[in-house]
């Protein structure tokens, strides 16, 4: 029977929260794939989820799949932009509009400014806000107030200069050059908190902590904000943010803080102001100059990069260790014991203790490949290239000096002696006095054995991906092999594997997973184990027994999955977690992981490990959009068509491009399409992640195209369509085909006409010739 864990349960319970050390995943967005400027600022994002960029160069749009840049009508930088629905408003130098949706899937826009506004020297709009039915487009020097009923305008100007312009709870604040901190009251400005007060303090933002005025400051972390007074708010943070910087900040959804800074990455605080993680470019972001910060309605958190745009997951259930430096390499195998976190690599041992912030450190001695690591009746034992390691905290003695130690059996009936996989096949640990060391090789069978399993405490089975799989009976002294037989009921697979799981013994490859039945001598495929893979799906036969958990992990090209005990049942429980293996980076046929808290597993990866969290599963709806649609045809233009109406396409352009998308912005989830042309073909076509498709040379009639998606295993709500006709070519339209038949009427009425007059002709012609006969026989 598999085991189900009490830690696993409550674990589902928890919020997953990672330490400093494994950080939520970055999605880095350079300028070569958004194709404009390196310089980002603020960030927006409408009702149908597309992203916003203000950006150097125009106005970013990205739609999950791809990027468009729209200009500004004077070629100049946009650095404020505001979505309200479908309405995208920008700022930029002496100018501000809004954008809206054409029928062609296209943003155009239009600007606001009032043709008698006269622009002060270098006005640009760094700021844009909604206040009730009211937008605030803020310079410099004055807010321009946009009143969405009666389209009409109201400025309010600052002859010291308007350093930034806050909204808190409907309310309007903004700092004064050097006079301090203004609320904005019925359209007038009033002093809050006076220049003395404020003195060499520059407010970055201000937020509602509890019903109190909390601001964030460049330089001088936080103050809590009262009438014309201030007092610092958490001094801890302040030390946590001595030589930054602030130069953006928000107040997340759930009321922690995100911090960007000048030169130093990002700080993201809980609602209370301690630190949760401090990420910079080392650790994964794009740039260290965070110049704008945006939570979207899924709560990932977007930067406007000095150079790029970064996608943070903050509530990702995969957490990174960024290996940046290749101290570790890649991790072949991890465990935790005694509150210990070992990772084994191809660099060598490192340990740090689990619940730290404190850097993997090397264990000496042990540089070099690492295989395995196992906890053995309370001893931690490392498989090494070098040979077999007793690991004690930070101690690591040599017991065997056989090259290659791949694995480690417990003997049934035998409790003082281990047997060990090697290169060079089978050898025997011995226990004296609490110690190991090396007994003897088992003689007689030399292959390779990583893979292994006991059948009784005489009798192995042993796996080799390019020789297939071996039966040896061992000596009652265990010295040499007796008997040794080939396995022909399943076949050598590469990156195949073989483990002992819940009293089963199980061979995985290309094929399933098979069960060995000991009465009948071979291996049956099992329906419910080979459910870890789908179909078309196989990568590796790589399986992990994590055996704290009761858990059985395979691995896919798409995914990784587990299987557990049934809650009603003793049948296995099959779960898939969607992880493609190009995004999580690990070895193929040397796929590792390992349950290192409640709820949560450490997978090894080639450049750190990621924590994944089983008791999160994508289950947000999600929405697939057609964007575009393009026709065109041999020698002729192509061009967008309306989204808004069917379409009717001549039959010159029978070329149909359609794109597509989901406003997903998950790093570790991959986007699929299905779709099928009615008309052509009634048949979905298989899950892609293209972001597009064409038809070339459509014959004339009527179509339908249906577009479906799925994220992880999360199917859209919706199947979005679109209706269309391909004009017959000219001489098969209705006034061609009409022309034909009067021209087919009008030529057999003529040979008829021909036919009746030659016709009419002979009959004459016969009836004269009577006509003679009958006068020649009456002469």
């Amino acid at each position: 029977m598999l085991k189900q864990i009490t830690l696993v349960i409550i674990g589902l319970l928890m919020v997953f929260r990672t330490s400093s050390q494994e950080l939520p995943p970055i999605r880095n967005y350079t300028a070569s794939e958004y194709n404009a400027e390196n310089q980002n600022w603020a960030i927006t994002q409408d009702n149908a989820h597309f992203i916003y960029v203000a950006n150097t160069k125009g106005l970013l749009e990205f739609n999950g799949a791809r990027w468009n840049l729209y200009p500004t009508a004077n070629q100049t930088n946009i650095r404020s932009v505001l979505a309200v629905g479908d309405i995208i408003y920008s700022g930029s130098y002496k100018d501000f509009g809004m954008w809206q949706r054409d029928d062609f899937g296209s943003l155009q826009y239009t600007s606001l400014v009032p043709e008698e506004m006269t622009f002060l020297d270098d006005e640009e709009f760094w700021n844009i806000f909604r206040l009730r039915d009211f937008i605030l487009f803020q310079s410099l020097n004055r807010i321009h107030i946009y009143d969405l009923k009666t389209e009409t305008f109201k400025v309010m100007s600052s002859s010291s200069g308007i350093f930034k312009l806050f909204s808190v709870d409907d309310n309007l604040y903004f700092q004064k050059g050097d006079y301090g901190l203004y609320n904005i009251v019925n359209g007038k400005e009033v002093a809050f908190i006076t220049a003395e007060k404020l003195a060499g303090i520059r407010i970055i933002n201000v937020f509602n902590v509890e019903n109190t005025l909390v601001a964030i400051t460049e330089n001088n972390g936080f103050f809590e904000l009262q009438k014309n007074d201030l007092k610092p708010w958490n001094t801890e943070t302040k030390k946590a943010l001595e030589n930054k910087t602030i130069y953006s900040a928000i107040q997340l959804k759930n009321g922690d803080f995100v911090l960007g800074s000048i030169s130093s990455g990002i700080v993201f605080l809980d609602k209370n102001g301690r630190v949760n993680y401090d990420i910079n470019q080392d650790k994964g972001l794009g740039d260290n100059t965070v110049l704008g910060i945006f939570e979207d309605v899924e709560e990932n958190v977007w930067l406007g990069l000095d150079n790029g745009i970064d996608c943070i997951n903050v509530n990702s259930p995969f957490g990174i260790y960024y290996d940046t430096k290749g101290v570790l390499g890649t991790i072949y195998a991890t465990i935790v014991f005694n509150e210990n976190l070992y990772l084994g690599t191809n660099q060598g041992l490192f340990s740090r203790p689990l619940h730290s912030d404190e850097e993997p450190k090397l264990i000496k001695n042990t540089e070099g490949q690492v295989w395995m690591l196992q906890e053995i009746d309370g001893t931690l034992f490392c498989g090494h290239n070098k040979g077999t390691f007793v690991i004690e905290n930070s101690n690591a003695s040599r017991i065997s000096n056989v090259s290659g130690t791949w694995l480690l059996k417990s003997i049934p009936n035998q409790p003082n002696l281990l047997l060990q996989g090697n290169y060079d096949g089978l050898h025997v640990l011995v226990k004296n006095n609490e110690n190991y060391s090396l007994r003897n090789k088992i003689e007689g069978f030399d292959t390779s054995s990583r893979y292994f399993a006991l059948k009784d405490s005489h009798n192995v089975i042993i796996s080799h991906e390019y020789k297939g799989v071996f039966h040896v009976e061992l000596d009652k002294e265990y010295t040499k092999a007796l008997k040794i037989y080939k396995d022909s009921t399943v076949s050598k697979a590469s990156k195949a594997s073989l483990i002992d799981y819940d009293k089963d013994i199980l061979y995985a490859y290309s094929e399933g997973v098979f069960k060995y039945f000991k009465s009948e001598d071979k291996f049956i495929k099992d329906s419910i184990y080979s459910k870890l893979y789908d179909q078309g799906d196989y990568t590796s036969g790589k399986l992990v027994s994590e055996e704290q958990t009761g858990t059985l992990w395979a691995f896919s090209e798409n995914d990784i999955a587990f299987a557990t005990t049934g809650s009603l049942s003793n049948e296995a429980v099959i779960k898939h977690i969607s992880l493609p293996s190009n995004l999580r980076n690990d070895l193929t046929g040397f796929e590792n992981i390992n349950y290192v808290k409640p709820n949560t597993f450490l997978l090894g990866t080639s450049s750190g490990y990621l924590l994944v969290n089983v008791g999160k599963t994508y289950d947000k709806a999600i929405e697939v959009k057609i964007n575009s649609i393009k026709s065109g045809g041999i020698r002729i233009d192509t061009r967008k068509t309306s989204l808004a109406k069917e379409g009717t396409f001549e039959n010159k352009r029978k070329n149909i491009s359609i794109n597509y998308s989901v406003a997903d912005y998950e790093k570790y989830l991959n986007t699929e399409y299905q779709y099928k042309l009615e008309g052509l073909n009634d048949e979905w076509s298989n899950w892609t992640t293209r972001t597009s498709h064409s038809y070339e040379n459509l014959s004339f009639g009527s179509y339908t195209f249906s577009v479906r998606a799925r994220v992880g295993n999360t199917i859209s709500k919706n199947i979005e369509s679109y209706t269309f006709v391909i004009s017959r070519p000219w001489y098969l339209s209705n006034v061609a085909i009409i022309s034909y038949v009067i021209g087919l009427a009008v030529l057999l009425l003529g040979i008829d006409s021909i036919y009746r007059r030659r016709r009419k002709r002979e009959l004459l012609k016969t009836k004269r010739e009577l006509d003679i006969k009958k006068l020649e026989n009456k002469e």
